[in-house]
């Protein structure tokens, strides 16, 4: 009889922030996949789990993905994890997930901790309906990515790493004007902080605090 697939929420950066049925289903499979091997074993050693860590990242050869797939095929239960969050959006997880559905594999989510809600839920703006975009290109793409995000009639949410986030900033003012955005830096963490404003605003309260950590950001309905 085949195994299942946990996709497993984890927190965000408050290792606090795990639910009670993450920490018991991460405890009862026979192994957890993921995205960093280094990342989940922190979360684990703080729950006091020892479970084999198998490595599934964006590089990951398909061979690999595939011996995952058979190994619950066989009967063994699994949990994949991102490095933070809900898997299965902006990590490799979608493709275990198709993987698995193709076998036959039963598929259970784990609901818990997101990103995307998290700063949905405190940016005070029309949010009713929203875009998801993930991450921006690094460099081809780049420029249609933030013109289709400033022309969208919803809420828009990406992500963006410290290394970009200025550099986004300053496209986004050319495009939306005075246009309300929020962006929140190390949700859940020490030095979590929310700005507020126009683009240009939140750079110059960026150039006053921080540009280092992890980026969610919100660009107001059209």
């Amino acid at each position: 009889m085949a195994g299942v697939l946990y996709m497993v929420a984890t927190p965000i950066g408050n290792l606090r922030d795990i639910s009670v049925r993450a920490n018991e289903v991460l405890g009862a499979v026979d192994f957890i996949s993921c995205e960093d091997t280094r990342v989940t074993k922190k979360l684990v050693l703080h729950l006091g789990i020892n479970k084999e860590l198998v490595s599934l990242h964006h590089h990951t050869p398909e061979s690999t993905l595939l011996k995952l797939v058979d190994r619950i095929k066989r009967g063994e239960s699994a949990a994949y994890v991102s490095d933070a969050g809900t898997p299965g959006l902006a990590d490799p997880g979608g493709k275990l997930v198709a993987a698995a559905n193709q076998a036959g594999i039963k598929i259970v989510p784990i609901p818990g901790a997101s990103a995307v809600t998290a700063i949905l839920s405190v940016v005070g703006l029309p949010a009713n309906s929203y875009l998801f975009l993930g991450y921006p290109p690094h460099k081809k793409g780049r420029q249609k990515f933030f013109k289709e995000a400033a022309s969208c009639e919803y809420a828009v949410v990406f992500f963006e790493s410290t290394y970009r986030i200025t550099k986004t900033l300053i496209q986004l003012s050319k495009l939306i004007d005075d246009r309300a955005i929020v962006v929140g830096r190390e949700l859940t963490k020490m030095y979590e902080t929310i700005y507020r404003g126009s683009a240009v605003e939140v750079l110059e309260q960026l150039s006053q605090t921080s540009a280092k950590g992890e980026f969610v950001v919100v660009l107001a309905p059209k």
